[in-house]
């Protein structure tokens, strides 16, 4: 039996990254929830709640960018392994849009609709696409051969 296995290096960093990573990703999502909620209800507690929510969010998602732009471009130990600057500037892309989503949801609740649900669409999109490329890399393809050794 063969295996092909990429080697891969611990590194606190790392580790950081996949802790802290899909936290910012969950309270984008809980706010696009909130948005619909608040499209469809009409009731100002969505909206308000949704404006904590993209907040928090930008909060948890500074240390795992930080790192991510380290990893991406200035890490010279390691080699840049495929999707990871897609998904930089996916994230990048996504955290702009959630910064805008901020101040949208700083106006009034009736203001803040349509464009709040829109960037709030735009930011789990993106943040998504960045996900799933990156899901990639974690592949392993692995051969068999059906002789015994």
């Amino acid at each position: 039996m063969m295996a092909n296995h990429r080697s891969t290096r611990f590194s606190l960093g790392s580790a950081l990254f996949d802790l802290l990573d899909p936290i910012p990703f969950g309270f984008f999502v809980a706010t696009l929830i909130f948005d619909i909620i608040y499209a469809n209800t009409a009731e100002i507690l969505w909206v308000k709640g949704a404006s904590w929510l993209v907040s928090i969010g930008l909060v948890f998602a500074i240390i795992p960018e930080l790192i991510n732009l380290y990893n991406v471009w200035f890490n010279k130990r390691r080699g840049r392994m495929h999707g990871e600057a897609a998904n930089f500037w996916l994230n990048v892309v996504g955290i702009v849009a959630a910064i805008v989503n901020a101040f949208v949801h700083s106006r009034d609740a009736y203001a803040a609709m349509p464009d709040g649900l829109w960037l709030s669409i735009v930011t789990v999109a993106t943040l998504a696409i960045g996900r799933i490329i990156l899901s990639g890399r974690n592949v392993t393809y692995k051969e068999f051969n059906n002789e015994r050794a």
